[in-house]
């Protein structure tokens, strides 16, 4: 039978939960209520007694302090109307579960089969409310339909006595599983269809070749061997899209491109990833020789470097975009559970060290009308931010890092960058602990969560864009505390050498995990029907691509198993054999004993054909705007300094844990009452030794306006700037590239494809170009391909953005550099050269102008700089140290002052700078590669001796007056305001969030 049990505040406890509601149900929906508090609700479908529903209802699930509990009656009142949001049935309940365990642990036995327990939240509303605008309420704010449902009920409707009628969302089906027969022996258009109604998301010429493989005799004849006929199996077709899906395969990336110029040249790029991205890593590391810091790149989960002589760093940094439109709290939360799993999937496995996240939200004040299944950008905010608040901090791994950048082209769709580094032994029983192979005979082993329908599709329909068709069930929603138990286990099993090879159930979920790992033997064997299931109903091909969470896959040689699977049950984590790995040559499922999938290994690996693109270059026509020099510069800055992409995200960075595991040095906050902005962090992984960790980004994606050649190699000199100023060596670092574009594919949907792949063209010259002058060898990176919205005539495409991640070394914490200022007296110097290079600047977009200067970087000179300043950072000759970025000199020199609570005085006079540049360009120009230190006196000589013959100017020092004053070209006050003015400035925009 079915329980209810109601848990709410007792009389007179503030209701934060509610208030909060009633505040954001203003915010999101201009809807003002008098009042609105909240019940929690368990529904426990179990064969209990009484007894145990009491002693849960006033253990467990209730503090009995704050708290009365109802037990199958009601304790909603004084209300006008009533919403109750749960989950749908098949959706993850990650409080569902936890009280479900909590049960177990109560009654001491196990929920059995189609036993649970499921949460839901009653939400009563006080106000002048009718049910039109209670149903605008739940769906616009307190539920999301694609994954939740809800049920509204006036004050009238209402029973006192019986309350809402229990509900079981549990799934039932009564279909029982069968494997489907595609005839693939049709016309073009009926293929296509095939494709598109299976959210396959493969294109005419990848149907037309999975076609010819299925009417090839031979295939016929292989087919027969194992029970088979000439169609291809559902099963079969799925494991295909899967593995050939843009967002497994990469074929942009892959393709063939006929690339123009635009002024008359043109060459052919046989892959985009072999030729710039591999090929700059190739380079690079030839030229290192013994100095080269790869171990594995390019080859496995996430990139690996070395660190010391014991010790690798790990690094991973993933998107989790098209979920996170659809839902943004589990969008969000299983892109950073997501990758947590990569760098710990590496290799023979990583510790988990910290996380890094890269929002990209257009405006949460956004105001104009949505086209049909977009969120309200705001509701994207907060939805994400919480999922990976949650994400992260109950999986007690620190969030260090990250941004968020505004454009409200992004209001298509979100872009969601969630990162991990781990740390990793250098050597495992004897081998490089980066080595990892499955062999012949090893049993294929998933241990960690259970398979459902969550997550379904979710590889197919991340590589297409947001559509009218986008499905349901590619949302899915992570659990930390299973996948933190589940990694415990698997530390305690990689150090007692009881597995061979491990990787993650991630796009495509077994499909993907089973046939990469596969690769090493061969084939294998695997029976579906093995799989442990969340529910029953599951179809063998929902099973094979399910990427539900929590997953990990792993070859465990055989007379290892049995202490293998003793460990799990010794720490509470599910783990089944699910078959074997074998040198059959086949990739090879069955269900009940017969087969439903027999692919050949080269066929479903390297049998999709090579895209083949043309793109175009043009010059757009950008010239610079015409506009008079502002009167007022404090305005200015203040305006400045207000604007989204500058001002403080204190609110959101406040929500992380940066704290735990004892190991942040250099927090994402810095200064005299810790709310500086942060250049980047600094990790110390090793208790005994005092070498750290240092990551940092680079991302500036309106740049890509102009042109995205200069984007690309801002984004890359932004992030080694920032990495370069609290103290990471220069010369012990790599990189990561993040790429997310527009469709790129010339076609009636996209008419500007040739442009855009042009645009992707230029940008990976940039990455080859800039990282080969910086010997920024790559490790890593991912991509995300088709970042439109498109219903009917409406098409929404995020501007061409890379987020250009970097990871390395100090070799001692104790150097490291904030960026506030320190004392009144210290000397101010400017590093670099200023230009007037304000083309899609912070100052010409708020001015309502795109420009053409858009900064460009000068890579020989600034290797040399930042080398440079590693040396004087290690002789103790900088006090603080602060990058130029979005506003310019003018937001740096308030940034620096305001953190350190003491005033500046600067002399635009003394900057070094273009001829003719005027003073606004001075202050708010975006010229890459400079930076803004404050040197104590006693220093000076050292510092200048130091600098010699590079580019640094003496703007002037450090006061005592808490008063930021900048003298123009003319000898003239141009800046004065207090550091608390401008600070407020900096501060309030986004303090409420």
């Amino acid at each position: 039978m079915a329980w209810r049990i109601e848990v709410g505040l007792k009389k007179g406890v503030r209701d934060a939960r509610g208030e909060r509601v009633r505040r954001e149900i203003a915010e999101h929906l201009g809807i003002h209520l008098e009042g609105v508090r909240t019940i929690d609700v368990y529904t426990v479908d179990a064969e209990l007694t009484a007894e145990q529903i009491e002693a849960a209802a006033s253990g467990p699930f209730s503090d009995p302090v704050i708290q009365q509990v109802a037990i199958d009656r009601p304790l909603a009142s004084d209300f006008d109307m009533l919403v109750e949001v749960g989950y749908r049935p098949g959706v993850t309940d990650n409080v569902g579960r936890t009280a479900g365990e909590a049960l177990q642990y109560l009654t001491g036995r196990e929920l059995v089969a189609d036993e649970g327990v499921y949460t839901s939240v009653q939400y009563l509303l006080k106000g002048q409310l009718d049910r039109t605008v209670t149903e605008r309420i739940a769906s616009g704010f307190l539920g999301n339909g694609l994954i939740q449902r809800w049920e509204i009920i006036s004050s009238s409707e209402f029973d006192h006595s019986k309350g809402v009628p229990v509900s079981v969302p549990k799934v039932v089906s009564t279909a029982e599983p069968k494997v489907q027969q595609i005839d693939l022996a049709v016309a073009d258009e009926e293929l296509l269809r095939i494709s598109r109604d299976g959210v396959l998301a493969l294109n005419l010429e990848e149907m037309q070749e999975i076609q010819r493989f299925a009417a090839d005799p031979a295939t016929s004849a292989e087919r027969a061997k194992v029970g088979l006929g000439a169609s291809l199996t559902d099963v079969e077709l799925e494991a295909l899209a899967q593995t050939w899906s843009e967002h497994c395969k990469h074929k942009i990336f892959a393709a063939n491109i006929e690339y123009d110029d635009g002024q008359g040249n043109s060459e052919t790029i046989d892959s985009l990833f072999k030729t710039y991205i591999v090929g700059a890593t190739r380079t690079i590391r030839e030229a290192m020789g013994d100095k080269d810091i790869c171990l594995s790149v390019f080859k496995d989960n996430a990139g690996v470097i070395r660190f010391n002589n014991e010790w690798s760093l790990v690094f991973k940094v993933e998107t989790h975009n098209s979920p996170s439109a659809l839902d943004p709290y589990g969008g969000a939360l299983t892109g950073i559970v997501g990758v947590n799993r990569d760098p710990f999937g590496t290799g023979m496995g990583a510790r988990l060290m910290f996380n890094t996240d890269v929002f990209c939200f257009a405006s949460p004040f956004y105001a104009h009308p949505l086209p049909p299944r977009l969120l309200h950008p705001r509701r994207i905010f907060e939805g994400v931010v919480e999922g990976v608040e949650h994400g992260g901090n109950k999986s007690g791994v620190p969030t260090v890092n990250g941004s968020i950048v505004f454009d409200d082209r992004f209001a298509g769709k979100p872009l969601v960058y969630c990162g991990t580094a781990a740390l990793m032994p250098l050597e495992l029983h004897g081998q490089p602990g980066h080595v990892k192979k499955a062999l012949a005979g090893d049993r294929i082993v998933m241990t960690g969560g259970r398979i459902g329908k969550d997550g379904i599709h979710g590889a197919t329909f991340s590589s297409e864009e947001l559509h009218e068709g986008s499905p349901v069930t590619a949302v899915q929603i992570g659990d930390p505390i299973t996948q933190r138990r589940m990694f415990d286990f698997l530390l305690i099993a990689r150090d007692r050498g009881l597995y061979r090879s491990i990787t993650d159930n991630g796009a495509g979920g077994l499909s993907s995990s089973v046939g990469e790992m596969a690769e090493d033997t061969g084939g294998f064997e695997m029976h579906l029907d093995r799989a442990p299931l969340k529910y029953t109903g599951l179809q063998p091909w929902e099973i094979l691509i399910s990427e539900a969470q929590e997953r990990m896959t792993l070859a465990v040689p055989p007379e290892k198993m049995a202490e293998f699977i003793d460990l799990a049950k010794q720490m509470d984590v599910e783990a089944t054999d699910l078959g074997e790995f074998t040198d059959s040559g086949y990739y090879h499922c069955l269900y009940a004993g017969k087969t439903v999938c027999y692919l050949p290994m080269d066929f479903i690996h390297e049998g999709v054909p090579q895209l083949q693109l043309k793109a175009r270059w043009e010059d757009r026509g950008h010239k610079e705007p015409e506009v008079a020099q502002p009167l007022d510069m404090n305005a200015t800055l203040h305006n400045l300094l207000a604007r989204l992409n500058i001002c403080s995200k204190e609110s959101v960075v406040r929500r992380y844990d940066h704290e735990v595991q004892g190991a942040t040095v250099l927090k994402p906050l810095v200064g005299v009452e810790n709310d500086g902005p942060a250049d980047a962090p600094m990790i110390r992984p090793l208790p005994d030794s005092f070498e750290g960790i240092v990551t940092a980004h680079g991302i500036c994606p309106r740049y890509s306006d102009i042109d995205t050649y200069h984007m690309m190699a801002c984004a890359i000199d932004e992030g080694l700037r920032n990495y370069v100023a609290v103290g990471g060596n220069i010369d012990h670092v790599a990189g990561l590239d993040n790429f997310c574009w527009c469709d790129p594919v010339q076609s009636d949907r996209t008419p500007d494809g040739e442009y855009k792949a042009a645009q992707l063209v230029r940008a990976n010259k940039a990455l080859y170009d800039y990282c080969v002058a910086f010997n920024v060898p790559l490790v890593s990176g991912k991509d995300s391909m088709k970042n439109d919205y498109q219903i009917g005539d409406t098409k929404i495409s995020i501007p061409p953005t890379v987020l250009f991640s970097v990871i390395g070394k100090t070799e001692d914490i104790r150097k490291g550099v904030t960026m506030d200022v320190k004392r009144p007296g210290d000397l101010v110097y400017l590093l670099g050269t200023t230009l007037d290079e304000l083309g899609a600047s912070e100052y010409y977009d708020m001015l309502g102008h795109l420009g053409a200067n858009v900064p460009k970087v000068d890579a020989a000179t600034a290797l040399q700089r930042y080398r440079t300043l590693n040396r004087a950072q290690q002789e103790g000759l900088i006090a603080s140290c602060h990058d130029l970025s979005d506003g310019g000199l003018g937001v740096a020199l308030a940034e620096k002052a305001f953190a350190g609570g003491f005033g500046i005085r600067a002399d635009l006079r003394k900057v070094k700078r273009e001829e003719g540049i005027r003073e606004d360009a001075l202050l708010f120009s975006e010229s890459q590669s400079r930076l803004l230190v404050t040197v104590r006196p006693a220093n000076q000589q050292a510092f200048e001796s130091l600098f010699n013959n590079q580019d640094v100017s003496l703007l002037g020092e450090v006061t005592e007056d808490q008063e930021l004053r900048i003298v123009g070209l003319k000898g003239e006050v141009l800046v004065r305001s207090t550091i608390d003015d401008l600070k407020e400035a900096w501060q309030s925009p986004l303090r409420e969030m």
